[in-house]
């Protein structure tokens, strides 16, 4: 047997945590334990996963947990498990838990590669929850999925009609538009001409992209003049 939080608590660097408690103002600095997101986190999640699987499953089901480490912890774990299916389930009973935009970030399952048309009808649902973290995270699959060989223009109406007054919600809708920009500008500069998002989704996404290195300087030029004043 082994003390989950007690092996955190083992690589807790206090500087870290005043800074990561800068990053996330949504949760209680006393929520935070410090832990870098670096080789050593990871390796911790695979040790736990391969030597004490009984302990490692059974943390899966104690939700919700207090710190933050946890529950980045919890989104390791869960993309050890090599089951689409059972990895579904566990990220399903997780997602209304997560509680800020670093932990719904940084959650990305390997192995939703592999199944993209089952997860694509995943995000349908949860675009549509009353929980923004929730929302959140159906976009950013969409944006980090679905913006490549998948893409079709018809799938941004899914973030447009997505209706939402939730800071964490609307600066990802703007990210994805962004995103959009740099991998499918002909589509998406059309959403951006007809005004098609509320006018701060609008104009953040605008913002982002001229912020990319990924849009030519004529682009960001023009986008420029399609901000909202």
């Amino acid at each position: 047997m082994i003390d989950i939080k007690e092996k955190l608590f083992s690589l807790q660097d206090l500087g870290y945590r005043d800074f990561s408690s800068r990053l996330i103002p949504t949760i209680d600095k006393e929520r935070i334990i410090g832990v870098r997101q670096n080789a050593d986190f990871k390796h911790l999640a695979k040790t736990i996963w391969k030597n004490h699987n009984a302990e490692a499953r059974l943390f899966l089901k104690e939700l919700p947990h207090f710190y933050h480490e946890e529950n980045i912890l919890h989104t390791l774990l869960i993309g050890e498990v090599n089951d689409f299916d059972e990895v579904m389930k566990l990220t399903e009973e997780f997602l209304p838990y997560i509680d800020n935009w670093a932990a719904c970030d940084t959650f990305s399952p390997k192995i939703f590669e592999k199944h993209l048309d089952k997860l694509y009808k995943k995000i349908l649902n949860w675009i549509k929850s009353d929980k923004p973290y929730v929302i959140r995270y159906g976009v950013l699959m969409l944006m980090r999925y679905y913006l490549d060989d998948l893409f079709r223009d018809d799938m941004f109406s899914l973030v447009i009609n997505i209706s939402s007054d939730h800071y964490y919600v609307n600066m990802m809708r703007a990210w994805y538009f962004a995103t959009a920009l740099a991998k499918q500008y002909d589509f998406a500069v059309k959403e951006i001409e007809n005004k098609s998002l509320d006018t701060w989704t609008h104009n953040k996404a605008i913002q982002k992209a001229i912020e990319s290195r990924r849009i030519l300087d004529t682009q960001k030029e023009y986008l420029k003049t399609l901000k909202i004043k």
